[in-house]
């Protein structure tokens, strides 16, 4: 927890704002008062208790006008009143005060984590679950602004209480009775902080289980499609009751702990209360004390309960607090696995050359992906990169956007090593139009300026024109400002990608990747696309990963690879005459075509499509 406040205290007391600075120091005066204030309260209680028993009658010399203010029942009693309006007055201004230290405190440290999550790699947020990553950063925001708040609002002023308390207890009574309460507060820190250590694994389970059902319940509604398809509603309304019926019994275990916690402290108080009273009856009885020592008494501990039970509450809510941001430090400290280089420099594109010399790469060590690649895209030429299923081609492109960083090799652009500049310069560099594009739920015209944030409307309008989606966008009700809904899902594939295409015009690099960005759209589709896509690769560097050998016979120069290595390489004609791996994935992909085009005309003369045979049978024997 110390560690924790630590981390925290640089947000509370930040270098650069004077201003909140200034809040701070002017919290802490007002705190010291209104304490000061809270203490007066009891006195003047006693004080009116003692006139009304007829100890503080007005005197026989009216003239002594300052006896007379003291023994006055009444102005006493409007001082007490008084008194406890000044005490919430200087409280709640405190309060107000502090508050936007306390929210910048909380912005401040969100906004780090938020940018610190962007900045760790690729392989960081494959292996998290974004509902559990938004959950995180959502309680870790929460749990700073309670910190934040109890450490100053709270455990501050209990302090200068009981501190405060102790010395009126021995000035006005005798040590015995600071024995006494010493005691009290003692045994009652001590059981607060047992019972809540206690606590703290219950809690544990139930944020744990409060994860699990967030990201069960985010991942389920990402993939509600998915859910329609395979009538799947039923088994995943099972799967996230059986994370909330976990969160729920570990909810009742939290909250029945927590009236253990608070029925002990109650009797640990009641306890110390009833042996100051006592003492101070048996002080009355001798003449020691009067009456208004004991409603003085049992004034000072009844206000003593409210910061104690906020002490208590306080370790509670700070130690809760804690391992509710835990995680949230532990992305903080994660390390991000690219970083720039020291003194890194932008990356200056003169013509767009792009070259692999002996590019290594393994996600994990015992499999490599890439074993020793080397080839160049020359600058405005269009190389593709084609072959099977986890010969490491979109690997390729990950590499080139510095996602991950080469195992060993080098890859460079214009003879710069992408490695010793930048990150941004690199990216502003390169456009990439991907095999699934994921829009932000916002506008088309949201989404195409995302390419380039200070076009104007006309340049975003002009782009969609380049990518033939400016007609789509024009015949519906709200033009550009057509909200796509989550992750775009309201577009179909083909307009998808059209907007992934046209804010890749927009954003105008000098270097384009197009990673299989036609292989899940029909043929009629794709071609549409595909000519968008040959108008924006024109005169620019392009790699090209291509699943659909048919999108890519007009390459420069095509790569086939095969085990992370290069098998074949040539132009399309040059492949085909070899007769190798290349010629042999051409030839499957021209007779599955043949045989959808004659399942396609067989379904169009037969009026009873069950006749039909299965689609695997029918390749399969076109095939043959």
């Amino acid at each position: 927890m110390a560690g924790t406040l630590v981390h925290l205290w640089p947000y509370i007391w930040p270098s650069d704002r004077t201003d909140l600075k200034m809040r701070v120091l002017w919290s802490i005066v007002l705190l010291l008062v209104a304490k000061l204030a809270t203490l007066a309260v009891p006195f003047t209680f006693k004080w009116a208790t003692d006139a009304l028993g007829g100890k503080g009658s007005a005197p026989a010399d009216a003239s002594n006008w300052k006896l007379w203010l003291l023994a006055s029942p009444l102005l006493l009693t409007a001082g007490y009143g008084g008194l406890r309006v000044l005490m919430a007055v200087l409280t709640q201004w405190r309060d107000g005060i502090f508050a936007r230290v306390a929210m910048h405190a909380v912005r401040k440290l969100a906004t780090i984590t938020f940018i610190h999550m962007h900045e760790l790699s690729l392989r960081f947020h494959l292996e998290r679950k974004t509902g559990g990553l938004t959950r995180v950063l959502e309680r870790g925001r929460n749990g700073i602004e309670t910190i934040v708040r109890l450490v100053i609002l709270q455990l501050i002023p209990t302090i200068v209480e009981v501190s405060l308390l102790m010395g009126v207890l021995l000035w006005q009574f005798d040590w015995r009775y600071v024995l006494a309460t010493l005691a009290m507060v003692v045994v009652f820190m001590s059981f607060t902080y047992f019972a809540t250590t206690w606590r703290l694994g219950i809690r544990r389970k139930m944020n744990d289980s409060d994860t699990d059902a967030n990201t069960k319940a985010i991942d389920s509604l990402l993939n509600y499609e998915t859910v329609k398809y395979f009538g799947a509603e039923e088994r995943e309304a099972m799967r996230y009751d059986r994370s909330m019926e976990r969160y729920e019994q570990a909810s009742v275990k939290t909250y029945t702990s927590l009236t253990l916690l608070n029925a002990g402290q109650a009797v640990i108080f009641t306890l110390g209360l009833t042996a100051t009273m006592l003492m101070c009856a048996v002080g009355v009885r001798n003449g020691r004390n009067t009456v208004g020592d004991f409603v003085m008494i049992n004034a000072m501990m009844i206000q003593l309960y409210q910061p104690l039970n906020f002490m208590g509450m306080l370790y509670n809510g700070i130690k809760q607090s804690v391992v509710d941001i835990e995680k949230l430090f532990e992305v903080l400290a994660h390390e991000a696995e690219v970083k720039d280089m020291p003194g890194a420099r932008s990356l200056v594109v003169t013509s767009g050359l792009v070259r692999f010399d002996d590019v290594r790469f393994a996600y994990e060590p015992a499999r490599p992906i890439l074993k020793g690649l080397s080839f160049e895209v020359p600058a405005g030429k269009t190389v593709a990169i084609v072959g099977p299923s986890g010969a490491g081609k979109s690997t390729i492109s990950r590499l080139l956007f510095r996602l991950y960083d080469v195992s060993s090799g080098s890859i460079s652009i214009d003879g710069q090593d992408i490695r010793d500049v930048t990150q941004s310069s690199l990216r502003a560099a390169i456009g990439m139009v991907p095999q699934d594009t994921v829009l932000f739920n916002d506008t088309i015209r949201y989404n195409i300026r995302y390419g380039r944030w200070n076009a104007g409307d006309a340049e975003v309008e002009r782009a969609a024109q380049l990518a033939q989606i400016d007609g789509l966008i024009r015949m519906a009700p709200k033009g550009y400002e057509t909200q796509v809904g989550e992750r775009g899902l309201k577009l179909s594939g083909g307009e998808k990608q059209r907007v992934a295409i046209a804010r890749t015009v927009l954003k105008a690099p000098p270097i384009l990747v197009l990673d299989e960005a036609t292989s899940a759209l029909d043929s009629h589709t794709e071609h549409e696309i595909q000519e968008a896509l040959d108008r924006v690769s024109r005169n620019r560097t392009s790699l090209v990963i291509a699943h659909r050998l048919s999108t890519i016979v007009a390459a420069d120069e095509i790569i086939v690879l095969e085990g992370g290595r290069i098998a074949e390489r040539g132009t399309h004609g040059e492949l085909l005459a070899k007769g190798g791996l290349y010629a042999s994935m051409w030839n499957r992909q021209r007779e599955a075509e043949a045989a959808r085009e004659r399942l396609a005309l067989v379904d169009d003369e037969n009026e009873a499509p069950s006749r039909l045979p299965p689609l695997d049978d029918a390749i399969a024997s076109a095939a043959e």
